[in-house]
């Protein structure tokens, strides 16, 4: 009798042991899952801020290229109006003659500069207003910036697309929504979207290569902008130039997330600065 009451006492402590020993693998495996996410989260938010330095990198190295641009046109001016300083004394150009060229020549610049002083301020309070209409989690992954007097929206695929595909995804709704209504602000711009892939292979039902995928992908975003937003498709152009735009090294998985882009190009309409062409000063 004894020995039947020790056995069972030992069995049921073997099993007291056996279902402490499930609860302890049950919790492990469940907190490792959540590790495991927590790790992937955390790669893809160091990646997007990766990605979010090196675009900042690539828009003050524009801005410095813009500025040399700026000193040459200077130098390039200064030369003019000294040649004509020389040739007006080899000539015996009147005085009055000369100062009528500068004059004409200043004119000219000053235009030049308005023009180009009202298309970057205007540019300049698209890009604010642009930023501020969007989230914090929202500027994770869309980039805006204003490059030669051209506004760019670059927007992650992966906030925009089903995985693979070109249809575009609910999560993308309100971002294109508060993109649209800026759009719709700035009636005399036009919209160029351009679609950009990294350079992995994909062969699917109707699509046959990059190609395809960057312009449905680029198709899918003007008629949103068209059906869904009332975005006046005169206004849209819809581009796909598959994986051979780069803006960073295929060769990783960064430069791959940062080439999977689809671009919202705003532009001044080109009309609007046609008529310079006829306005610079003659050269007698």
């Amino acid at each position: 009798m004894k020995k039947n009451v020790f056995m069972i006492a030992a069995v049921a402590g073997l099993l007291l042991t056996s279902c402490a020993s499930k609860k302890a693998l049950t919790e492990c495996q469940t907190e490792n899952k959540s590790l495991t996410a927590t790790l992937q989260s955390t790669k893809e938010d160091l990646a997007g801020k990766n990605a979010r330095i090196a675009s900042l990198e690539e828009q003050l190295a524009a801005q410095r290229q813009a500025l040399a641009e700026s000193k040459k046109a200077y130098e390039s001016l200064q030369s003019a109006l000294d040649k004509s300083l020389s040739n007006a004394s080899q000539n015996n150009i009147s005085i009055e003659k000369l100062v009528d060229q500068i004059n004409e020549s200043n004119q000219y610049i000053r235009h030049l500069v308005e023009v180009k002083s009202k298309s970057d301020s205007l540019n300049m309070v698209l890009q604010n207003n642009l930023t501020r209409s969007l989230s914090k989690e929202e500027l994770k992954e869309v980039d805006v910036q204003v490059l030669k007097g051209v506004v760019y929206i670059s927007l992650a695929d992966n906030m925009l697309y089903k995985s693979g595909s070109y249809e575009i995804n609910d999560r993308a709704a309100e971002t294109l929504s508060k993109i649209a209504k800026i759009i719709k602000d700035y009636k005399d711009y036009d919209v160029l979207i351009e679609g950009n892939t990294d350079n992995v292979p994909i062969a699917r039902e109707n699509i046959r290569n990059n190609w395809d995928l960057s312009c449905l992908r680029a198709s899918s975003v003007v008629q949103a902008l068209q059906t869904k937003y009332g975005v006046d498709p005169k206004r849209l152009t819809a581009g796909g130039r598959g994986e051979f735009n780069p803006v960073a090294d295929n060769s990783t998985d960064q430069g791959k997330q940062r080439n999977r882009r689809t671009q919202i190009i705003i532009t001044p309409k080109l009309d609007e600065f046609m008529d310079l062409i006829g306005q610079a000063p003659k050269e007698d």
